[in-house]
């Protein structure tokens, strides 16, 4: 493997069963916009296994992007595009339209204000139906899910006062406020929540 190739664990522990959820919800042929695509072992897994997508990775950190490149470089797919400099929070994205907004484990690892901009960008990109997938751990109701999550949470506080697990009522208005509707809540394994939204 590249040495700029980077791996997370967790990558590997949840990609079947977000997987399955996208395999229900995607269009059969769609171009995907993955937002925080981190190490890109998502990006090549997802791609690898829906081969009607067209799957564009983005990532804000440099470390990433040069990961993403390695990975796509010795496994990716045809249909896997390469790693696109993207930050969440910005007025203007470098793609101008999708069928699907993807965001994996990334509102909680960073600032309120990325999670805003993901919102807005989504619902300024996605198509007519398009579909906004969140996963990740939630708060609901302004409570944690698990004894798991809160100290989760707390930890994440701990190394960065900006970050934190987010309510979903929150993002969910947010959400409806720039002309998403849902979301539809599905529960996965370790507390974890796929949330989707689709624009009107």
């Amino acid at each position: 493997m590249h040495r700029a190739a980077r791996s997370a664990p967790a990558a590997a522990r949840n990609r079947e069963p977000i997987l399955l959820v996208l395999r229900d919800h995607l269009p059969q042929r769609a171009l995907v916009l993955e937002i925080a695509s981190g190490t890109g072992e998502h990006a090549v897994w997802f791609s690898r296994a829906l081969p009607e997508l067209t799957w564009q990775p983005t990532d804000l950190d440099p470390e990433a992007l040069s990961s993403i490149a390695a990975w796509r470089d010795t496994s990716g797919p045809p249909n896997l595009l390469p790693p696109l400099w993207l930050d969440a929070s910005a007025d203007t994205w470098p793609v101008a339209q999708a069928d699907a907004v993807v965001a994996i484990n990334m509102a909680h690892i960073a600032p309120w204000t990325a999670t805003q901009g993901l919102i807005a960008g989504a619902a300024r990109v996605l198509t007519q139906g398009g579909l906004l997938f969140l996963y990740g751990p939630f708060r609901e109701a302004g409570e944690h899910t698990s004894a798991g999550n809160a100290r989760f949470d707390a930890d994440l506080r701990a190394s960065n006062p900006s970050w934190g697990i987010r309510d979903l009522n929150e993002i969910t208005a947010l959400a409806n406020q720039h002309g998403l509707t849902g979301p539809e809540r599905i529960a996965m394994p370790a507390n974890n929540l796929s949330v989707v939204f689709r624009r009107r």
